[in-house]
């Protein structure tokens, strides 16, 4: 365990034995918000190629991009295991013929432990919460809804097209079924101040969440928010390194102690990123934070309101 707060390998470790790790997967999935289903042009801060790995490509199968991905890690850890993730847009919009075939694609790679599949809250249909329910019983199954925020105002300016009593009920629904739930959060928002932030750390707070993944608003290239900002239709916060700390470690007193924290920041590559320009690795950063806790004595928790 970090000293200060409960880390995701916490969390594996009441799962796994050994080291696992995630392996991305671009399955080619689209999202709701863009195809028309519920909205057009998809989140405002979205830009794909930040986050997905050179080996995960979508005119890739799944096996070829997991046997891709664990000749990646296994360099370095020889006997890693795997965990099958799902990242690239929304892994749960689609036939459930289709993606049950995807899913158990991946679990029949050599040294694959599991699946966790990132979707939105409004794309859990009960009938595939039945089947992850049953997939489950054999398999690690989790699945990580994008949240991002509580306040429907943000939600609404930032084309989520869903509401947070969606994430609330998919987030309930999932744990219900015996499946672990994870959350994903971004600071800073626009509009958005240290109270709806913490407002939603409050909320989130309240549920039956194993993890959150916590990062920093980026601005990225060739995104509408990289325009709207620059047409200054609104503001964001744009958190220096200090400003952003702090903010982290007042997210940490007031988190359930019971939920583990992922990650803090987010680190896209510098070829698309506006701002934050910190100049930071995710390591570095965190590294910088738990000395901040540790100096302030903050530990998760502690400001925690049942």
């Amino acid at each position: 365990m970090a000293e200060a707060y409960r880390d995701y390998a916490d969390f594996l470790a009441e799962h796994f034995d050994g080291k696992v790790q995630k392996i991305s997967i671009n399955a080619g999935f689209s999202c709701p918000n863009r195809d028309g289903t519920v909205g057009r042009g998809g989140c405002t801060y979205c830009n794909n190629q930040t986050f997905n790995p050179d080996y995960c490509k979508p005119q890739l199968s799944v096996a070829e991009q997991i046997e891709k991905g664990k000749r990646f890690f296994s360099r370095k850890y020889p006997s890693m295991r795997y965990l099958a993730y799902f990242q690239a847009h929304t892994n749960t919009f689609a036939e459930i013929s289709r993606l049950s075939a995807l899913y158990e694609e991946a679990l029949a790679q050599p040294d694959v432990d599991g699946l966790i599949i990132g979707t939105r809250p409004d794309c859990m249909p009960d009938e595939l919460l039945d089947y992850l329910s049953r997939l489950n019983e054999n398999h690690f199954v989790m699945v990580e809804y994008g949240a991002e925020s509580s306040c429907e105002s943000t939600l609404k300016l930032i084309n989520r097209c869903h509401s947070w009593n969606d994430t609330v009920d998919a987030v309930n629904r999932t744990a219900d079924a015996g499946i672990p739930v994870g959350l994903h959060l971004i600071l800073g928002l626009p509009e958005e101040n240290d109270d709806t932030i913490m407002s939603t750390i409050d909320a989130v707070s309240q549920l039956p969440v194993d993890t959150v993944k916590l990062h920093q608003l980026q601005v990225i290239k060739g995104t509408k928010l990289a325009r709207d900002l620059e047409a200054r239709l609104y503001t964001v916060p744009g958190y220096t390194v200090d400003e952003y700390i702090d903010l982290c470690s007042r997210i940490v007193a007031r988190l359930n102690p019971s939920i583990a924290i992922e990650r803090f920041t987010s680190q896209s590559p510098a070829s698309l990123l506006i701002s934050p320009q910190w100049g930071l690795k995710n390591y570095e950063f965190t590294h910088k934070l738990n000395s901040y806790l540790k100096t302030k004595g903050i530990r998760q928790g502690d400001l925690f309101n049942r």
